[in-house]
């Protein structure tokens, strides 16, 4: 059913764009709840859009989503109420770039 509502109907979605899927849902919703009066909303909630159909879609660009979320921050950035949702779509969206994974260090052998 979460499949579905995802977009990803009859086939297995990737699990990252589905926990975008969702952080971009969640951050629309808090988004749409907020009472301040934010002269970027339109942009935000354009870009939002954006990063759902994305995802959706399967495969993102990750310059585009980037790009996207940059634009989402700089609309909602300065709000901390919508800072955690916010944090939760820039970790989804990192989680595409397997550039920002940092590696472990290697570990070199003793000595005896």
């Amino acid at each position: 059913m979460e499949e579905e509502r995802a977009g990803h109907s009859g086939r297995n979605p990737d699990p990252r764009a589905v926990v975008l899927c969702a952080a971009v849902s969640r951050l629309r919703k808090a988004l749409a709840g907020h009472p301040a009066a934010l002269p970027d909303r339109e942009a935000a909630d354009d870009e939002l859009a954006a990063l759902d159909a994305m995802a959706r879609a399967g495969e993102p660009d990750v310059s585009r989503l980037r790009s996207a979320l940059l634009l989402v921050a700089g609309a909602v950035g300065s709000v901390s109420a919508l800072s955690g949702a916010l944090g939760e779509v820039r970790a989804a969206v990192d989680s595409f770039d397997e550039t920002s994974v940092v590696p472990r260090p290697r570990e070199e052998p003793r000595a005896p």
